[in-house]
């Protein structure tokens, strides 16, 4: 398989795993990782611009949540969605650190759509987090295999 492929891949898997289709875009990662054909450096790179650019479609439905909401593909329950409305109102742009989370992460990101964040904002905290996960992830892996 070209690097193209394997680097367009890796930037789907992280993009459909921060909107609404589940994947495991850790998983792919650190199977890369393990490979050991890529830099860990574009690797996370790659990854890290796919998963916050899926956030930005979080937030993109968030902004018209009232149209979509109750749409069977809308990709939080309503639920998880008032629960992380709560959250953000409390805690304000700063809850977006925990975007990266498995649960409530992809929530935040509607959440921050919803109460109207400014974009740039909501990019550069989603970008730090998503990275910083990923970095962790890539440091582990790689420690466990040296």
């Amino acid at each position: 398989m070209d690097d193209v492929a394997i680097l367009g891949g890796l930037f789907a898997i992280a993009f459909v795993a921060a909107t609404i289709l589940p994947a495991q875009s850790e998983a792919a990662l650190v199977g890369l990782l393990v490979a050991g054909t890529h830099s860990p450096v574009v690797l996370v790179t790659v990854a890290s611009l796919g998963n916050v650019l899926g956030a930005v479609v979080n937030w993109a439905l968030g902004r018209g949540v009232e149209r979509f909401r109750d749409r069977k593909w809308f990709p939080v329950s309503n639920f998880s969605l008032d629960r992380a409305t709560r959250w953000y109102r409390k805690w304000g742009r700063w809850s977006l650190l925990l975007s990266w989370a498995p649960i409530g992460g992809d929530a935040l990101t509607v959440a921050a759509g919803v109460l109207r964040e400014p974009l740039w904002s909501f990019v550069v905290l989603v970008m730090i987090a998503k990275t910083a996960r990923y970095i962790v992830l890539a440091v582990a892996t790689l420690g466990v295999i040296a």
